[in-house]
């Protein structure tokens, strides 16, 4: 599995708040799903490119 998501980022993003050691893994987790369905309709379109319209 390949880590996107930046931990110290997190908590920037939700300044005030602590962040338990599971979001990352899991925000991760998400954004692979997200961007391997935004893989697939780029490919269902015969493009080869990923563009934001596919997420």
């Amino acid at each position: 599995m390949v880590d996107l998501i930046v931990k110290s980022k997190i908590r920037e993003a939700v300044n005030g708040l602590n962040v338990a050691s599971e979001v990352a893994p899991a925000l991760n987790k998400k954004v692979l799903k997200l961007l391997e369905e935004a893989s697939e309709r780029a490919k269902a379109n015969g493009r080869r490119t990923l563009q934001a319209r596919d997420l």
